[in-house]
């Protein structure tokens, strides 16, 4: 068999593309596979799979791009218009999961990730490219809600369109300088870069975008998912803490216990949403461990809580904070009132039965 050959489009490059070239790579079949960037439609015929170029979107066909005008596919259960990098994972996700976790296709852990992977991350990717954003812009007008801060640059998609312009790794050190020559005094190449150059950029950006994604899935692997074993029995139990519910107690993993997303999912499958206000978890494994009393976010990523910590502990810590809320061994609350700390358990769960009735 010859070796495999990824087909994507030169010129300007995107995060979405980025994504899929790096995820197919992730594949056995085209882990040593070449990549040809072009928009050729002659070269693209011999490449084995091609991606975000070449108006067919045909997984019999290998091809997977969604510029063409009748497209309009989604990954299962969403709405968002997919790119390059959600077509790959729609098709490939399942594999890809077992090339790099060694959880079997038929297991429902890899399901569950394979559906997580794509709202926590891939999504994005499409909702980018696709010129979708998370709040619709005029609704946002209409209600006179001004941003805070310019957060341009502060994504993954702008980083990527960086390596657009920055020096490729071929440059090396003799790059252009602010007066318009390189490092060694000759002058700057222009704009125009040669399709080695502009294909050696892209290839920093993929790898850019890659460890990305490897962050997330060795995160959703090893932690995320054991977690939810966890929680789930946690969440059995919340009535024993408080008759109501409104209080979880999630017990210490040396290995972290990532709670609030299998908590979310846990109260709408039990048709509860909204009920846990507080979660309660130790600092370490150690018998004397502090513990620390948390908000349960309004939503998940959300900086607003569904009930703070009171108003008059906020800010204030120790004997004084001891004082003011009358439970012994208080440590602090924070100043937005969304965590605060005991020096024992008993104290923690005290502070919490107290906070949920004020």
């Amino acid at each position: 068999m010859s070796n495999p050959v990824i087909g994507t489009h030169n010129g300007h490059f995107h995060a979405d593309e980025a994504l899929a070239v790096f995820l197919l790579r992730l594949l056995p079949r085209y882990r040593n596979a070449s990549l040809i960037r072009t928009r050729d439609p002659e070269v693209l015929k011999t490449c084995t799979i091609v991606v975000d170029v070449g108006g067919v979107h045909d997984d019999n066909l290998l091809r997977y791009d969604h510029h063409q005008r009748e497209f309009n596919a989604n990954f299962p259960g969403k709405n968002t218009k997919l790119s390059s990098a959600g077509l790959v994972w729609m098709h490939y996700g399942h594999r890809i999961i077992n090339a790099v976790t060694g959880i079997s296709e038929k297991d429902a852990d890899c399901e569950l990730l394979y559906q997580k992977i794509y709202e926590d991350f891939v999504e994005a990717f499409d909702a980018n490219d696709n010129g979708i954003s998370a709040y619709d812009p005029s609704a946002i007008r209409q209600a006179g809600i001004e941003k805070k801060f310019n957060d341009k640059g502060f994504s993954i998609a702008s980083v990527v369109n960086r390596y657009n312009y920055a020096p490729s790794a071929r440059e090396g050190a003799d790059g252009p300088t602010a007066n318009g020559t390189t490092t060694s005094g000759a002058p700057a190449p222009k704009k125009e870069k040669s399709q080695d150059e502009e294909d050696a950029r892209f290839l920093r950006a993929s790898a850019f975008v890659g460890e990305q994604f490897s962050l997330e899935i060795e995160d959703r692997a090893q932690s995320w998912l054991p977690a939810r074993g966890v929680v789930k029995q946690a969440f059995a139990e919340r009535e024993q803490w408080d008759a109501q519910g409104r209080i979880i107690v999630i017990p210490y993993k040396p290995e972290g216990v990532p709670w609030s997303d299998h908590l979310y999912a846990l109260e709408a499958e039990k048709g509860c949403e909204g009920q846990v206000l507080y979660a309660l978890f130790a600092e370490s494994g150690e018998p004397n461990s502090k513990w620390r009393i948390r908000a349960v976010s309004l939503e998940p990523g959300s900086f607003e809580n569904r009930k703070g910590l009171p108003e008059q502990w906020r800010g204030v810590r120790d004997e004084e904070l001891s004082k003011v809320s009358g439970v012994p061994g208080c440590v602090f609350v924070h100043a937005s009132g969304f965590i605060g700390g005991n020096v024992t358990f008993e104290g923690a769960l005290d502070m919490a039965k107290k906070a949920v009735d004020m």
